[in-house]
């Protein structure tokens, strides 16, 4: 006999070698049906695993987050066998699941279209309504590598071939279609249900080796639910309509040259005013706050980014070049050492600390091509960054101030949904330091967030490599979750600057070091701002605030004056003086999101009126001049800024 101890802390005794769907009919036959996989002490697995000790086990369903995972993975499975039972020459490559779906990689001779979707859906389908059991194979690396080559799987094999001697090779096999996969998965194909759909097709290189051939890319979207399926559809196509780079060129804010300059932005004047815009706000917030604002060189020797440890992990990203005199320098990848040089000029004592040290600085950092997508990932981008040189006492206090500032500021910003993820310390191999001064600091940062009340999950593995973080993740108007601000606790750059200050005893002690990003980058996060409010930015952060529109030319003198006294009062205004009909005037400023149009006529002229809409209303309101210019500068100045 076994026990098995559920999440609710029951227990189970159960005969030895008892597998999942045992458990599951044991607990309920409704449970039985949903349920896709298990956790068995913590490790996800097939819900055939046997279980032949006590055992702590979770049954895993399409409502769990890791079951909606495995279903996607599973359904990339079955997409990779509809392609293979339509195309037989078709060479299956990698299939992962990705946020809302999976993709595959193939390689094939002629190209995808979105034509070839709907034929790939059918079979899809079918594969599905077979309900072919999914099974488990261990082979023996050499036997496995052969098996695919046999196949002409040569991808396949090549994979093998790269992993080490004694890696355990699994298979899952599904009727006639075999694939290479560490698992886990759904039972059968017909677990996986109706909720899927092919979205684009795109270029991608083997292995994201730009020397290597390459494949087609088919991505796709998978749910546990139709109605989930049809939600997340419906959002894509608000989002479509959202998209950035769409409203920046109907807006006139920024373009790409990809030719000359790939994955930097050439900011427009309005797209400029906004970018400074919150730059001013930020500024202002963290003057208001305690910090000091520096501002270090763009490029400087290698040897800083050997020291602090990026050279290392991220060399690859970094643009750099040797000068005349044999010496190697980088445009900086990120602020963190010009900060450090920063501190370490004259000696702090702990009556300095905290220093909290401020910059807008520019890096840049090489991505693929293929990466780049707008303002929101780019190679040329603005961090709104600090780093805070405390105390070891202090630094929970200062995480905590840190935490509520951000919060503030997203608030200001219209973003109230927001969630906190720590991330802890990623494998060894990708991290410097040792295990003691990692676990300090997430003990630290844990008990931070606990003892003031947040709530919080873990995000293992994915915290930097030198130290862990918290992860700020805003969701925006159309329920979409974007990753902004970061705050992390570092004890190993200072070590490796041999920075300190002199403690209340007179002798050297290190700083704890905080690194901060608000926005995280300016860039992406005005992309982010732009989508959450489809371009009806609030009209403090508008470029152009008011137009004023003469109903026939007799007005323009009156429009000229309403347009000159906005100015006068510090707004964004200009007059539309164009012989065009007033209507064509509302459209066309409508389109480009001026968030208030000012009408004037023959009557608004003798009553010193405006007659004013709103984008996105169809409702008009005569307001007198006077009002109406107080209202605006009211409602135009920045949020919070007395904070």
């Amino acid at each position: 006999m076994v026990a098995i101890k559920l999440p609710d802390g029951s227990m189970l005794d159960m005969e030895s070698g008892v597998n999942g769907f045992d458990i599951a009919n044991k607990i309920s036959s409704s449970l039985a049906k949903a349920a896709l996989a298990i956790t068995v002490n913590g490790k996800t697995q097939d819900l055939s695993t046997l279980i032949t000790t006590d055992a702590t086990v979770t049954i895993i369903t399409g409502k769990d987050k890791e079951g909606l995972e495995i279903l996607r993975h599973s359904c990339s499975h079955v997409m990779a066998q509809a392609v293979k039972e339509l195309w037989k020459d078709v060479q299956v490559t990698i299939g992962p699941a990705i946020d809302n779906g999976f993709y595959y990689d193939f390689a094939r001779k002629e190209p995808f279209t979105t034509e070839d979707f709907a034929k790939i859906e059918a079979k899809m389908h079918e594969i599905v309504k077979r309900d072919e059991k999914l099974e488990r194979i261990v082979m023996p690396r050499n036997e496995a590598i052969k098996f695919f080559k046999d196949k002409g799987e040569h991808y396949k094999a090549e994979i093998i071939g790269d992993l080490p001697e004694d890696e355990t090779i699994t298979l899952y096999r599904q009727g006639d279609f075999t694939d290479l996969c560490r698992g886990p998965h759904v039972p059968s194909t017909g677990k996986i249900g109706d909720a899927f759909k092919l979205m684009k097709v795109a270029g991608a290189y083997w292995r994201g080796d730009a020397t290597k051939e390459m494949l087609q890319r088919i991505y796709a979207t998978a749910w546990a639910s139709k109605k989930d399926l049809d939600e997340y559809l419906k959002m894509m196509e608000e989002a479509a309509k959202r998209d950035h780079r769409k409203l920046g060129k109907e807006m006139d804010l920024f373009h790409f040259e990809p030719e000359y300059a790939p994955g930097a932005v050439f900011w427009h004047d309005k797209g400029y005013k906004i970018y400074r815009k919150l730059i001013e706000y930020m500024r202002r917030r963290q003057e208001n706050n305690g910090y000091i604002e520096i501002c270090t060189p763009r490029v400087m020797d290698r040897c800083l980014w050997e020291t602090s440890g990026h050279w290392d992990k991220y060399g690859a990203h970094n643009y750099s070049g040797q000068t005349e005199d044999k010496k190697w320098f980088c445009i900086k990848p990120m602020n963190c050492p010009g900060g450090l040089l920063v501190y370490k000029q004259g000696i702090k004592s702990y009556r300095d600390l905290p220093l909290r040290i401020a910059e807008f600085g520019k890096v840049n950092r090489y991505e693929a091509s293929g990466a780049l997508m707008g303002l929101m990932r780019v190679r040329e981008f603005t961090q709104d960054d600090a780093h805070i040189f405390c105390t070891p006492e202090q630094m929970e206090a200062e995480c905590i101030t840190t935490l509520k500032l951000i919060l503030d500021i997203y608030k200001d910003f219209g973003f109230k949904d927001v969630k906190i993820y720590l991330s802890t310390r990623p494998d060894s191999i990708y991290r410097i330091g040792s295990d003691e001064i990692w676990d300090l600091c997430e003990n630290s940062l844990a008990h931070a967030l606990e003892s003031h009340g947040y709530k919080y999950e873990i995000n293992p593995g994915e915290g930097a490599f030198y130290g862990p973080k918290l992860e700020f993740i805003l969701k925006d108007a159309i329920g979409r979750e974007w990753q902004c601000g970061t705050i992390q606790v570092d004890m190993n750059l200072p070590q490796r600057f041999d920075i300190s200050y002199i403690g209340e005893d007179g002798e050297k002690h290190q700083p704890v070091m905080l690194h901060r990003a608000l926005f995280g980058s300016i860039e992406r996060f005005l992309g982010i701002l732009i989508e959450h409010h489809a371009g009806k930015l609030p009209l403090w952060l508008s470029p152009e605030q008011v137009v004023v529109c003469p109903i026939t030319s007799e007005m323009n003198d009156y429009a000229e004056e309403v347009t000159k006294l906005l100015k006068a009062n510090g707004l964004y205004a200009k007059s539309d003086l164009r012989n065009e009909k007033i209507s064509y005037k509302v459209r066309e400023h409508s389109v480009a999101k001026i968030p208030v149009i000012a009408v004037v006529g023959a009557k608004e002229k003798e009553d010193r009126t405006v007659t004013v809409r709103r984008i996105g209303s169809d409702k008009q309101e005569i307001i007198k001049l006077d009002d109406f210019i107080k209202a605006l500068v009211e409602e135009a100045k920045m949020p919070s800024q007395d904070k």
